[in-house]
């Protein structure tokens, strides 16, 4: 079942949040299901905890109406949430205890958990070989080279 209007423009947010440095794990507005969402936290009302993927009361109304947030049900954000952040290197539940990376704002941890949500999302949208496509986008190592030789 492709949906390639939810994942193109959820790609198409993700990209643009990645290259303008507007990603933050930790931030409901600015992780991956915020920027999904259009940099909302309303989202973070699906579930108790960020990184669960349990549905609470309100979620699971949501869920069970089929209600979907720009394509998506409140389970499959939960899910898309924790698998950037388990990728971005966090133990889920986020919690100040909990291991987290050093600097969850470089460049290498937020590739890696991109990776995990375009591999998730072209999972859920039955798109079998497009993730090598799809993660050429989120390419950076280039532009730091091309910074360095301008310099």
């Amino acid at each position: 079942m492709r949906n390639a209007n939810r994942i193109d423009a959820a790609l198409k947010k993700l990209y643009v949040a990645f290259h303008e440095n507007q990603l933050h794990p930790e931030c409901c507005n600015q992780c991956a299901v915020g920027n999904i969402l259009d940099n909302t936290d309303s989202w973070k009302h699906l579930s108790d905890h960020h990184g669960s993927v349990e549905l609470n009361y309100i979620g699971n109304v949501h869920q069970s109406i089929g209600r979907k947030f720009n394509g998506y049900s409140p389970l499959e954000l939960l899910k898309i949430e924790a698998t950037f952040l388990k990728a971005c290197g966090y133990t889920l539940p986020l919690h100040h205890k909990n291991k987290k990376p050093e600097n969850p704002t470089d460049k290498e941890v937020l590739f890696y958990g991109l990776c995990a949500v375009v591999k998730f999302l072209c999972e859920l949208d039955n798109i079998p070989d497009a993730l090598e496509d799809y993660t050429k986008l989120f390419e950076y190592e280039e532009q730091k080279k091309e910074l360095v030789a301008v310099a």
